[in-house]
């Protein structure tokens, strides 16, 4: 490709021509005149001269181009500009016989309605437009479509798109140097020397220092945090200006940090020298925060680690010592039984007690007794002292190492943490007297406070956790860190929120006044108690009653016709059968998803549509690259050409935008609306086993064994396309991730009502996915343990009294009304991500006011959602009915991601979502294929006269596999596509298709 060349052919032409599939509402929004338009076409005295005339204002204004002379006009769009003029189409083709009839008019359209050639002025103009962009992005297709739009805006005519590329090139290269300028002007010569030796192999390592730093982290331990800390410390010795992040764009700074990432040494030294340094310093700034909270999460897990085992080490203890305190419980028995005797007998105690055994044994006894023994409260704090020394190990270096700041709640905190590092560095052991202690709750008071002095090691251990607490709530932040920022910084700033305030632009989907918010959630949950009360008093909620003063519910019974899994066995006989190579061949033949897949660096798309695919292929079955290397059939598909496409191509934005691209062309498909209209999703975690060198990310969730784990997060909507995944902690609650789908997929659906099961429930879901306008559904297990909250007036004889909690709090929401919205908005317009966001509020201390408030507003909802639960077979029937729909998916995945057992082999977090992101796109591609074959047979059974019901449509799932190839060679033929317009035969018997 040319270097000033930006776009593809195919692009060229999408620029330049009207789609074939042009919509009736873009003609009526691009080709409707106005009365100035009419009056210039309509100066013109014969008929086709006032038609031509009209078809080349269309063309100046969409695509924003001249018509050439001879050039076809698509039938709708000359019908509707004829019916405006009304005149017939046939009369176009007398248009323009001579060339100087168009360039007459063309320059009276230009003269009378504005529009101008492209000149030098307008050049030099656009240039400078275009730079606020391209300072954001350097993607070529971004900024011609930005510049067209602009062209179009300002009737400037589109000249050649050599011209457009070449501005676009030339914007694109000063915005670069400028970006480059900006993260290298502070650079001294020592640092440039510095920078460059990161890029020299040290001979007794025989690695170079970047790719040192490259290294992923490992499992959390201390031997991993110090590695970390040493990286941490060798890039902060470089003493970079970081105030330099603060003049680009997050976007080019993240950009340019992966190609850094991806780029090997060798390559990097050989750019020039800006580009070169640019890209180092953008690395090493990153990645120095991307330390800092690596560093943070691993002492979160230790901590955590600490208590788990000292809890695993009182429960082996009681279990090791289960026989011994049995012997001892069956004696004192015995010698209770003596002394009771004794008693009644008016006998001796001491003689009692001898009977039983001697009293040099009795003592004996009560010795091991005491040494058997566990605090009363049965706790294992007194075990954490075993583990101290495991702490010590690294967290004199995490206190050395990083700048803590805190709000009021947790300033006696970072004062502790303060006295612990300077005790570290003079050596000192004992705690003063006077040391910071008011965050000490009361389950560490006895451990901390021993004979009136205060225990070294358990004042240690209780800071170093309330550290923990107070990092994941916010109220401690870390110079230098992404993820652990104070509560504030996340928020939309103070002066930009007072705008929208003023403005009344705050983008919720409530009244953003208090108190008509507060009136109409007392009104409607008035009315829904009173309904539901009513209900249950006169025995008419189907399948619900309340005995001994609880909730019951029964389950519901299934609406599945009689007949429906036969029929869905036999529609899926008559799908023709195929390899997972050909359905995304297939799939992108009708989606053109792979045009997504650009390169880091320059924006163009991969040119080797096999490899592509391949490389795809390889995440989505788990099989790996190299192996998919050796799988394939031709010398020329090496491993070599698969990693580079992996490493330039395969990235989560790309998967993102590919799969959205399948997901609304499935949408579209009549079919689909068989099982949902769009708006409707569910979301569910899907755990794979983890194997291989452990890695940073993998956790043990007790609640499913002892495997380690990763979970695969996906949403599905209503009609079975799975729009989002994303990777989780095992440990990690759904509740933490469910807006992160609904709001930061890139399909066009648009979700309204969601469903979850237990895990994807809190009281702060329920709030949040309020104020941004979603319905959340979840099917809670234990429901009937959940209290109901109410306001003051609550019906006092209501059926429902005994499953009320406590009385929302609506002084402590009003009084918190401006930060919650502050705080919905911040998530909304993508200040704070979601799941962050979630995970902080879930940290916060109970005494938080903001959490507590969201809180109430949460129990608010989630006491509506249950009193319509309450009334609703239907509501309850769906909610299993959309679940279902992911366990489906996730049988699906789990038969599609077979190779290496179904495992999750992957050490970094990037490359396990990589994996995950791939695995969905290959789902939703089976999901789409299916969707049209099963249509198609359908389509073909009715058109034989065979009566299908429509209830056996809706039970109809895209989600089998059956008939799908899903091992043996991987062989890709792009020619045998079948067109959407001519698919593949159905496989058919000489039997008669009947429905019993």
């Amino acid at each position: 490709m040319a270097t000033r060349e930006l776009l593809s052919d195919i692009q060229r032409i999408q620029f330049t021509q009207i789609p074939i599939d042009i919509t009736d509402r873009d003609i009526v929004r691009y080709y409707t005149f106005n009365t100035d338009d009419l009056k210039v076409i309509n100066s013109r005295r014969r008929v086709h001269n006032r038609l031509g005339m009209a078809v080349q204002l269309c063309y100046l204004r969409f695509p924003g181009r001249v018509w050439e002379l001879g050039e076809k006009v698509p039938n709708s769009i000359l019908s509707y500009v004829a019916s405006q003029l009304s005149v017939k189409p046939k009369f176009f083709k007398k248009y323009a016989v001579r060339d100087t009839t168009r360039r007459e008019h063309l320059a009276e359209l230009q003269k009378v309605l504005g529009y101008d050639s492209m000149s030098i002025s307008h050049y030099k103009r656009l240039s400078k437009w275009l730079l606020k962009l391209a300072f954001n992005t350097d993607k070529g297709i971004a900024l011609v479509e930005a510049l067209i739009e602009e062209m179009r805006r300002t009737k400037i005519i589109i000249p050649a798109m050599s011209t457009v590329e070449r501005l676009a090139w030339e914007t694109r290269r000063r915005a670069q140097n400028q970006f480059y300028l900006s993260l290298t002007q502070c650079l001294t010569t020592i640092q440039k020397k510095e920078l460059d030796g990161l890029l020299v192999i040290n001979v007794e390592k025989n690695r170079t220092p970047l790719v040192w730093l490259r290294q992923p982290p490992g499992v959390a331990n201390p031997k991993n945090f110090l590695k970390i800390l040493d990286k941490f410390e060798f890039i902060r010795d470089l003493n970079l200006d970081s105030s330099c992040l603060a003049k680009v764009h997050h976007n080019r700074l993240v950009q340019l940090t992966r190609i850094g990432v991806k780029t090997t040494p060798a390559h990097i030294a050989r750019l020039d020298e800006l580009r070169r340094y640019a890209t180092l310093v953008a690395f090493l700034l990153e990645t120095s925060a991307i330390f800092v909270d690596t560093a943070i999460s691993m002492h979160d897990k230790m901590i955590g680690k600490l208590f788990r085992r000292s809890e695993n080490q009182r429960n082996q203890n009681f279990q090791h010592d289960g026989k011994a305190i049995n012997e001892k419980v069956r004696l004192y028995a015995d010698i209770g039984d003596a002394l009771i005797n004794a008693r009644e007998g008016e006998g001796d105690a001491y003689a009692a007690i001898e009977s039983v055994l001697s009293w040099d044994d009795f003592l004996k006894s009560v010795e091991e007794a005491g040494k058997l023994a566990r605090p009363a409260d049965f706790d294992y704090f007194d075990l954490l002292d075993r583990r101290y020394s495991q702490l010590r190990r690294y967290t004199p270096t995490l206190l050395s190492a990083f700048e803590f700041k805190a709000s009021n709640p947790a300033a006696a905190i970072v004062e502790a943490l303060n006295l612990i590092k300077e005790l570290n560095d003079t050596n000192r052991r004992n705690i003063p007297d006077d040391a910071p202690v008011d965050f000490v709750k009361p389950r560490w008071l006895k451990y901390v406070f021993n004979n009136g002095k205060i225990d070294r090691h358990y004042y240690e251990m209780c800071v170093l956790s309330e550290l923990r607490d107070c990092l994941r709530s916010g109220d401690i932040s870390v110079a230098g860190s992404r993820q652990d920022q104070n509560f504030e910084d996340y928020l939309l700033p103070q002066d930009q929120w007072q705008i929208l305030c003023n403005n009344n632009e705050i983008p919720v989907a409530i009244t953003t006044d208090f108190t008509t918010y507060i009136e109409q959630r007392q009104e409607l949950l008035f009315e829904q108690f009173d309904k539901v009360s009513d209900l249950l008093a006169t025995d008419k909620l189907p399948g619900v009653l309340i005995e001994n003063e609880k909730l019951v519910i029964s389950p519901v019974i299934s609406n599945m016709p009689d007949g429906a899994t036969q029929f869905g066995d036999r529609i899926y006989n008559l799908l023709p059968r195929i390899k997972l190579t050909e359905i995304l061949v297939e799939v992108d033949s009708w989606t053109g998803f792979t045009k997504h897949f650009t390169h880091l660096q320059t924006g163009e798309l991969a040119s080797d549509k096999i490899i592509l695919l391949s490389t795809i292929l390889a995440d989505a079955i788990n099989l790996g690259l190299v192996k998919m290397a050796e799988a394939l059939p031709s010398p020329d598909l090496t491993f070599e050409r698969l990693a580079w496409v992996d490493d330039w191509y395969i990235r989560d934005e790309t998967y993102s935008k590919a799969l959205a691209e399948i997901i609304n062309f499935h949408t579209k498909i009549p079919f689909s609306a068989y099982w949902g209209d769009g708006k409707t999703s569910s979301s569910d975690g899907q755990r794979f086993k983890a194997a291989g060198p452990k890695s940073f990310n993998e956790e043990i969730n007790a609640k499913y064994g002892t495997d380690r784990s990763v979970t695969f997060y996906t949403h599905i909507s209503d009609q079975y396309g799975p729009f989002h995944t994303n990777v989780i902690y095992a440990t990690d609650r759904d509740a933490t991730h469910v807006l992160d789908g609904l709001m930061y997929h890139e399909t066009d659906l648009k979700i309204e009502e969601h469903f979850t099961d237990t895990n994807g429930f809190t009281d702060h879901v329920f709030g949040i996915c309020h104020l941004l306008g979603f319905r959340f559904c979840p099917r809670m297990r234990d429901l009937a343990s959940k209290k109901l909250h109410f306001f003051d007036g609550v019906n006092q004889n209501s059926p429902l009294l005994p499953l009320l909690g406590e009385k929302i709090n609506v002084k402590l929401i009003a009084a918190c009304w401006d930060d919650i919205l502050r705080l919905a908005t911040s998530v909304s317009i993508g200040t704070v991500t979601a799941s962050l966001i979630m995970r902080k509020l879930a940290s916060y201390p109970r005494q938080n006011k903001l959490a507590i408030a969201l809180r109430e507003v949460g129990r608010i909802e989630r006491t509506l959602f249950t009193l319509y639960w309450l009334q609703s077979p239907q509501l309850r029937r769906k909610a299993t009915s959309e679940l279902n729909k992911g366990e489906l998916k996730n049988s699906l995945s789990r038969a599609v991601f077979f190779h290496r057992l179904g495992e999750v082999r992957d050490r970094s977090f990037e490359d396990q979502s990589i994996r995950a992101s791939g695995l969905n796109l290959a789902v939703a591609a089976i999901v789409l294929w299916n969707t049209v074959y099963l249509e198609n047979a359908v389509n073909l059974l009715k058109s034989e006269g065979v009566i299908i019901p429509e209830e056996y449509l809706q039970h109809l799932s895209p989600m089998g596999w059956e008939h799908i190839n899903l091992t043996g060679d991987y062989i890709w033929n792009l020619k045998s596509a079948s067109s959407i317009d001519n698919l593949r035969p159905l496989r058919r018997k000489k039997t008669n298709f009947k429905l019993s």
